[in-house]
């Protein structure tokens, strides 16, 4: 029975990619024993159990950007963490460690290095983050999702592959039955707005300023918005308020069937929601998060837009009057959505966790230590 180990953690972002690897590992060898390694009380700790793996917990901590006497309980942290991983890793025995980013990969992936089991990461974005960036020197194989990602890492291990995600994504076909069963009209355009599962309030805030300038277009659009908890309600009343026709909740599950009637997105630029909306082909405003570190959102949906699938707005000087002007601009011009629609598909891959896992197994077997 192969037993593989994945670590990564802290945000969804690191997270869902290594469950999704998980899930294709199994999907191709049932057989195989897939143990996450990450924080005791970060994220991870409570989305991976529910998905049906076991976790080993270890104390976890980044360092702080500047010198100061915080450094000091981290680095008891990192140490305790490092120590535990070796330990744990020389109890489980597994033919390859995964780290798909975080601080929480940095001790795991180390231990392994030490303890000579091969190494392979996974980068979501198209600024790799520090701990992959460290990393990468000892990993036998690197996965990126974009080309840019490409430059920081050795060429002859690097592969771009996309970012993992559920199989289902992209699958789902436009139906009538869908806009019926979510009270909505097929022959107006759909635009969905998504903050990200805790929602975005710059956006939800950019979005009720533009309400009253999208109003005269209510015969031509509809919105679903995925608000997040905190800014529910207020988004509600002030759809309740305009003449658009609207469907807002604070998160959809299974979000595949949002995505097979939305005809153009409003979202920020994570590497795994980019990952979703080019597998299912939809034309996108992005508006990147502009205190994600090292500014990697704006560089994921410059990716994006200069391929032709999307428009890149600046959070900083957008306005609601600003946004319903794109809005109204790519609806009001079917060919060039279209065209971003068809450009979007050409950059996803639906089929990257399966790639990913399918190198993992052939890097496994090529091995002689294994």
């Amino acid at each position: 029975m192969p037993r593989i180990v994945i670590s990564g953690g802290g945000t969804g972002g690191h997270i869902y990619p290594a469950i999704g690897i998980a899930n294709e590992l199994i999907q191709l060898d049932a057989e195989t024993e897939v143990v996450f390694i990450g924080g005791a009380d970060r994220l991870e700790s409570t989305l991976v159990p529910q998905h049906g793996f076991r976790f080993l917990p270890i104390s976890v901590a980044g360092f702080p950007r500047k010198l100061t006497w915080r450094w000091i309980p981290v680095m008891y942290k990192v140490c305790s963490g490092f120590t535990r991983s070796l330990w744990l890793l020389k109890s489980l025995k597994p033919c390859v460690v995964v780290g798909t980013g975080g601080y929480v990969c940095g001790p795991v992936l180390f231990a392994a290095v030490l303890l000579g089991i091969p190494t392979v990461i996974q980068e979501q974005n198209a600024a790799p983050g520090l701990t992959n960036r460290i990393l990468a020197r000892w990993a036998k194989a690197i996965y990126t999702a974009f080309e840019t990602a490409g430059a920081h890492f050795p060429v002859e291990r690097t592969m771009v592959l996309g970012n993992p995600i559920r199989r289902t994504i992209g699958t789902a076909e436009r139906a009538s039955e869908t806009y019926n069963s979510l009270g909505l009209d097929p022959d107006r355009k759909t635009v969905f707005v998504m903050g990200g599962s805790q929602g975005a309030q710059a956006i939800n805030e950019n979005i009720m300023d533009a309400l009253e300038d999208l109003a005269p277009f209510d015969q031509q659009l509809q919105f679903v918005h995925q608000t997040g908890k905190t800014d529910y309600k207020a988004v509600k009343v002030r759809y309740q308020e305009s003449s658009l026709r609207h469907l807002v909740q604070p998160y959809f599950d299974p979000i595949e069937t949002i995505y097979s009637i939305a005809d153009l997105m409003v979202c920020r630029a994570g590497g795994m929601t980019i990952a979703e909306i080019t597998a299912c082909g939809i034309p996108a405003i992005f508006i990147p998060l502009p205190t994600a570190a090292g500014d990697h959102q704006t560089l994921n949906a410059e990716a994006v837009a200069n391929a032709g699938g999307g428009v890149v707005l600046d959070q900083r000087t957008l306005t609601g009057h600003k946004l319903a002007e794109e809005i109204i601009r790519i609806i009001d011009n079917p060919e060039e959505q279209q065209g971003m629609a068809n450009q979007s598909r050409q950059l996803g891959n639906p089929y990257a966790g399966e790639e990913i896992a399918q190198s993992i197994f052939s890097l496994v077997k090529s091995n002689p230590q294994i």
